[in-house]
Order: C-alpha cells, then structure tokens, then sequence
C-alpha cells in the first residue's frame, strides 16, 4: 500500500531546488510501486523511460519538465541511469532538507581529476598568466577568484561587469579559474592560477543579444593584448539555423579565433537528439564541448552522457560537432551571493560560497580551463594546435558517436603531454558573415527598445526600419553593417570610435513573462534559454 500522494507539494518543492525525501523511507521500500517525479530533456524521454522499466505515468508535470509516475520501486536507479532523464524524486509526503545530496545525482567536484588537470598541477601547471575572457552574467570578485579578475567590460545596460546579478558567468568563471580559498583546497576549478576577464553581457534577468555577443568578440580582440587574453569563453547560443558560412556571429568567433584566442562553445542544453547544436558551437573551426556525467567518480570508465547534451550534426551545414565532452552535470563551482540563481534556488547552494550545477556551459567552461593549461606549458601553441591536442588525446568518449561525445572524453594531461604540432581547421573555408543577424537570433527574437526616441515616434520607425532593413538592427538601435564590422581593423581606439563604443545600449525587451526553455531542476541547475542567446 502507497503512501498518499501530496503532490503539489512535491512540485514546490522541487521548484525551491531542495530535495525529496520520503516522510516514511520504509514505506518506499515495502511498496510493489513508488510514486515519483521524474523530470528530462524532453517529455518523451521521459515517458520513454517509464515506459521501459514497466510504470505509469499519472500525470504531466510541464511546470517541473516532467511527470509523476507510478514505478516499481526496484527500477529507480535504472530509470535515473536513462538517456534523457535529469533528475528522479519520491512524490510523498516531503520534508524540505537543503543542500542534501540526491543518492541518485549527487553533487561532484572530481571534474578536475577527471580531465587530469591535478596531474598538471603536480607539475607546477596551473594556467599563471593565462587570462580566460568570460562572455557571460558578469563575475564577481568573489574569494576564490581575489586578484585573478584583472579587467572587463559591460554591455549589459549597466556599468559593472563584477556585478553578476544573474549567476551564470561565476559559476563558469569558478569551473574556469577558482582556487578554492573557501573550502580549504576542496573545490577548485581546472586552471586555479589563471585570470579572468569579465565581458558581461547580460544582467539580472539573463536577457541578451546576438548584437551584445557581437560587440564582446569585437572587445575582446581589441583589448587582447591589454589583459593577455590567449581563451575565450561562450557558454551561450542560439538555435539559429543561418549556415555557419553566412552567420555575422559565426563570422566573429571565427575572427576571435584567427586572432590568436582559443574560442570554446557549449554544445547546447537541447539534447538528446540530431541537429541540437546551438550557435556558434556549430562552427567548424571552435571547441565545441559536449556534457558527460562524470557519476562523482574521477575515472572515466563509468562516465555516460548527460541527457541535456546537444548532439549533431548540426542543422544547418550537417558537419560532425560537438568536438568533445567533459563533465557538466551535478558539478560543484561558485555561488553569486544574492544573484537570480542563488535568490530562486537556495536548495543548490553547497557551503556558504558554491552552488551546484548542471549543463554544456559548465563542460565549455572546464574545457576553457584546460586550454589555460596547456597554454602556461606552451605558450606558443596555436589555437589550431591546442584543438588538434585536445581531440588527438581525449580518452574514449561515453557514446562512441562522433556526433554525440565528438572524439571522446576530455583528458587535459595527455593532451599537454601530447608533443604534436599538427594544426586542426586546415582547409576549413571561413564565414563570409554576410547573413543577418536577425536569423543568428533563432527562433526567439528580440524586440529592440528605441529607449531615446519617443514612444510614438518609436512606434512609427520600427516598422519602417523592419521594412526597409528587416530587422537586423543592433541592441543599441542601429543598422548592423556587417561589412564594416567584419572587415574593419579591431583596437582599442576603433572600438571606442566605432558603433559598439561610447553609445547606449538599448535595453531588450524580456518576451512577455515566461522564461523560455528554462530549466531549473530539483537541486540542479541547468542553464536557461533568453530570446535569442540560451546560457547553456
């Protein structure tokens, strides 16, 4: 016999981001079926998965990104081990028990052995002088990172790219650069020495622009030697399905990239499925990175994919992405005091200083991190010749699919111990970024405010500048002129002189009162999608 259901209570819960428990753990345990929520990447996967282990589903929890569901008790762990199925939890009586670990996806701060990155550090290689620029929330100066956030800018409409009033870019910058000051050593991000930039592009509400990515790849080849900045960092895109070769954004991170930057890009949180990569990652010449689960084990024998992770080929060209995969589910990095994400989800927080958290952006991060790595042991590498190591030396990946796991797991030791000098992208034809930036914006667009204009004379020139221009105007309210953007020298002095510098970013408008394609579940948080930029 069940115990009785409270399940509105279960979905408060778990939208508070704290853990399930059972009121009476005996009665689980006794019962010839458990009453759960189980939440995934789609509501197929998850009616799939209930479907193959012999349950019920009793009812849709769109709310949550899942279902209730009647199971046999002993088929919990196999249906959590599913492709697709991000979080299972007891639908009973509840009591709320922050920060207690799920015994089914249990926090994990082992990313860094599992890419060999402590292996390195033993060797003294912990990624000083090596600057990673954080396109992102912004980052906060917190404890782990003192001394190491060394310069950065703000796009978001604010003035303070160390004000991360959202969360993201923190987290990401944690995974990256964070030297566990605040936990005596225990979570530490992959390069703990290495610096970081901070080019904020978004604000409390998460909401951005292709236009504001547009700009921070502009400043950050500009101001490149300024901070030394050798990594860049994209944990964002677009379900744009523009082809790569016309995309202005494709075009951008292509320029970074040419400049001398290691440009890593999530893969996105849209998967499982073909044609999930989001944009820029499916550009040919990035590090587009892939989620696994790591299982809280630094090993890599037991790793799987994580359900969320984008897969290829990539919907507009077909070409084979992502290019590897690292840990990005459940795993441990720094908490934005009072920010969006720490405010809404206080179930997540680990300590007084970290969070947990799962996606693509945190597996790009981990990834941004290891190429700091290589960088401090040979700072003569190419972007080109850090991809070719990094993809000549992953270890086998969990799927064995070039257009899921891409050439396997990351392995940042073997990948610095690699001695080879082969360049990858040889041959890869280039953006012409000719396209618009309107289609780079996906299916969620943007409604650009013309904040200094008058309200009804506002009103009269949008529709004329969407007649005669579409709608490819910037986040500031100009015409984008993609053959000067594109073709124009980066600097310092052009950009300040240039329509990105000096002028007022136009706030974007926020699509009515829904969070598109969010995804908050149980204690884990993954990144949400905004029109037009998804954090991963």
């Amino acid at each position: 016999m069940r115990a009785k259901r409270n399940l509105i209570a279960s979905v408060v819960v778990v939208l508070a981001g704290a853990w399930i428990a059972p009121a009476n753990p005996s009665l689980a345990s006794e019962a010839a079926d458990t009453a759960v929520i189980i939440q995934g990447a789609s509501p197929e996967a998850v009616r799939a998965a209930v479907e193959a282990h012999h349950g019920k589903v009793t009812q849709d929890l769109w709310i949550v990104g899942g279902v209730a569901a009647d199971v046999p008790a002993d088929r919990l762990a196999a249906i959590a081990a599913e492709p697709g199925i991000t979080h299972v939890s007891e639908d009973v009586a509840v009591q709320v028990q922050d920060a207690t670990p799920s015994p089914l996806h249990a926090a994990s701060a082992v990313y860094s052995k599992a890419v060999g990155a402590d292996r390195l550090w033993a060797e003294g290689v912990d990624g000083e002088g090596i600057t990673v620029a954080v396109v992102d929330t912004g980052v906060e100066k917190v404890a782990d990172l003192a001394g190491r956030v060394v310069g950065g800018v703000d796009f978001s409409g604010g003035n303070n790219p160390y004000d991360d009033e959202f969360g993201h870019g923190t987290f990401v910058a944690g995974l990256i650069a964070g030297n566990g000051a605040s936990s005596g050593g225990q979570y530490k991000g992959v390069a703990p020495k290495a610096k970081i930039v901070s080019i904020k592009i978004a604000g409390a509400d998460g909401a951005s622009d292709v236009s504001h990515v547009l700009a921070a790849m502009q400043w950050a080849v500009s101001f490149r030697a300024d901070y030394g900045i050798r990594v860049l960092n994209l944990s964002l895109g677009t379900d744009s399905t523009q082809s790569y070769f016309l995309s202005p954004l494709n075009a951008a991170v292509e320029r970074a990239w040419d400049n001398g930057i290691v440009v890593t890009v999530s893969s996105s949180n849209n998967g499982p499925g073909a044609g999930t990569v989001s944009k820029p990652g499916d550009d040919p010449l990035v590090i587009t990175v892939g989620a696994s689960d790591d299982k809280g084990t630094p090993g890599q024998g037991d790793d799987v994919m994580a359900g969320f992770s984008g897969q290829g080929p990539t919907a507009s060209d077909g070409l084979t992405k992502p290019d590897l995969v690292a840990p990005g589910r459940s795993v441990i990095s720094l908490r934005a005091p009072g920010s969006a994400i720490d405010a809404a989800y206080p179930g997540s927080r680990v300590g007084s200083a970290y969070f947990k958290g799962s996606g693509t952006s945190f597996s790009t991060a981990i990834t941004s991190g290891a190429a700091a790595l290589l960088l401090e042991r040979e700072p003569g590498l190419t972007p080109d010749q850090i991809k070719a190591r990094l993809l000549g030396s992953a270890g086998t990946g969990p799927a064995g699919d070039a257009n899921i796991d891409g050439h396997g797991s990351l392995d940042a030791y073997a990948a610095a111990h690699a001695g080879t000098f082969e360049s990858a992208n040889e041959g890869v034809t280039r953006s012409l970024g000719t396209g618009s930036i309107n289609l780079d914006r996906g299916s969620l667009q943007v409604q650009i405010q013309l904040g200094l204009i008058p309200d009804l004379l506002g009103l009269l020139l949008q529709p004329v500048y969407q007649l005669l221009f579409g709608t490819d105007l910037t986040a500031q309210n100009q015409l984008f002129d993609s053959l000067d953007f594109l073709t124009s020298e980066w600097t310092g002095s052009r950009w300040y002189e240039s329509q990105w510098g000096g002028s007022r970013w136009y706030g974007s408008r926020w699509y009515g009162s829904r969070w598109y394609g969010s995804r908050w579940y149980g204690s884990r948080w993954y990144g949400s999608r905004w029109y037009g930029i998804a954090w991963e």
